[in-house]
């Protein structure tokens, strides 16, 4: 579904990401996983398209993705969740919700949608016509996910889902994100700082480090490879 290949991307004339290739099946849930700085953001705003690459390839379903206009690319099918949440703060959970249903995918497949996300995230049905910026971080992060799940996503980037949360209330966004794979079948590409919860959930696995792509493998290979287990799993 999604190829990249041979990925560069620099900001003032430092590299963020060198050299990245990966791929991602239809169906697959993958995770990238590394510390701060590793580039992982970068690499999903280079889906997105809110950087340019300086060189490399990114095909989503055989298509050049890099001749598509970002505004475009979610009427394609690929919905980015970003880091920190970013919930439209003076509208109503529900306002929110239905902005997330904006693509063409998202319009036809509203009713459906809607009761998907109430039903993994039932606080937001309860909240429905709160304000998003009074909602609890927890509850925000939940919000953009389903903010995302709204447009009917073919590819669901979610960067850090994690970021910010108390650790029982990160447990459940993991929860509930591995229920959406399992029930949904969406493709699913995570990024995240908490490596061991990212490669137990997930069938494959990146470690981003400096830019660039130092491991990878299914999640049962990471999660017992001494240089994963030393450096992100404390063993």
């Amino acid at each position: 579904m999604l190829e990249i290949q041979d990925l560069s991307v620099s900001y003032g004339g430092l590299a963020a990401l060198r050299g990245v290739s990966l791929t991602v099946d239809e169906g697959q849930f993958v995770a990238i996983v590394g510390p701060n700085g590793a580039g992982k953001t970068t690499l999903f705003k280079a889906i997105s398209g809110t950087v340019a690459p300086v060189s490399g390839s990114i095909l989503f379903e055989g298509r050049d993705l890099l001749a598509v206009p970002p505004p475009e690319r979610a009427h394609l099918g690929i919905a980015h969740v970003p880091e920190g949440r970013q919930v439209f703060a003076s509208m109503t959970v529900l306002e929110n919700l239905e902005m997330g249903a904006y693509s063409t995918r998202g319009r036809v497949e509203w009713h459906r949608n809607i009761d998907r996300i109430l039903t993994l995230f039932p606080v937001l049905a309860e909240r429905r016509k709160q304000l998003a910026g009074t909602l609890s971080g927890g509850e925000q992060q939940m919000l953009a996910i389903g903010r995302g799940i709204a447009s009917a996503p073919r590819l669901l980037l979610l960067d850090e889902p994690s970021m910010g949360l108390a650790p029982t209330i990160a447990d459940l966004i993991f929860d509930r994100v591995a229920s959406l794979h399992r029930e949904s079948g969406v493709t699913l590409l995570l990024v995240e700082q908490r490596v061991a919860e990212a490669l137990e959930s997930c069938d494959y696995g990146y470690v981003l480090e400096t830019g660039t792509v130092v491991l990878q493998g299914p999640h049962t290979a990471l999660m017992a490879d001494e240089r994963v287990r030393r450096a992100y799993l404390g063993m």
